[in-house]
């Protein structure tokens, strides 16, 4: 049988969703809100701790419970995919804007990265990712311009680099390597995603490699610190001890 704290956090999640309870403002009191919903303060505590790890609510000791703006999106790092999937699997709808794409010569870095002759062609795209109309990512994809063609710049919008290099050039990608920074966002990254300077950001450089363990896309992203949650999974040493 479902628990009744489960389905107290979905009724509490979706005032908040919905807006029949505001960003930013205070929940009744426990006593309160327990006798309303017709629950034990012990039912009502587990769910607000469950809306709290999924980002629907702060808890403050001392002076309440607040709804958030936004539940956190959830991007577990063991797993290689894009912010779009992240999103839509948060129940948020995805969306992209502000797409630049353009055609530069590789940068020292760029080119170290990416295994190449410092000067050869690469294809920029710089994208900002949202999630139910909020901007909550900037990204910037690097790629090799041979392996996309000339009318992949036409047609990137959106999409997903890794399906381009699939069906323009049959490169699969095989693992990424990524290195997470926390930094505060600089005047250019604030008004890309239309927030304070000096917000808290996570910065995601990655590498991503072929079967043949070549690096084929450089990416760096830059997420909104109050707006993600990663997780990854830490297998343990695997000794066994006595």
């Amino acid at each position: 049988m479902r628990r009744l704290s489960f389905s107290v956090r979905d009724e509490l999640a979706g005032r908040i969703t919905s807006g029949a309870i505001l960003p930013g403002s205070r929940l009744p009191p426990e006593p309160q809100l327990a006798a309303e919903l017709g629950v034990s303060r012990a039912t009502l505590r587990e769910a607000l701790r469950s809306l709290e790890e999924d980002g629907f609510v702060t808890r403050r000791r001392g002076a309440g419970t607040y709804a958030m703006h936004r539940p956190r999106l959830r991007n577990n790092l063991d797993v290689n995919f894009g912010v779009t999937e992240a999103i839509r699997s948060a129940g948020m709808r995805a969306g992209t804007v502000d797409v630049k794409v353009r055609v530069s010569p590789a940068s020292d870095e760029e080119a170290a990265a990416l295994d190449l002759a410092a000067g050869v062609p690469l294809v920029i795209v710089d994208r900002v990712r949202t999630a139910d109309e909020r901007r909550v990512v900037f990204s910037r994809d690097i790629v090799a311009q041979t392996l996309l063609g000339q009318d992949a710049l036409d047609v990137i919008g959106d999409g997903s680099v890794y399906d381009l290099l699939d069906s323009n050039a049959h490169v699969a990608i095989q693992h990424g390597v990524v290195s997470i920074e926390p930094i505060a966002a600089d005047r250019s990254m604030a008004r890309k995603l239309k927030i304070p300077a000096g917000s808290l950001l996570l910065y995601l450089r990655q590498i991503d490699y072929d079967r043949s363990g070549d690096p084929i896309l450089l990416s760096h992203e830059y997420h909104l610190g109050d707006a993600f949650e990663f997780t990854v999974v830490r297998r343990g040493p695997g000794r066994r001890f006595r």
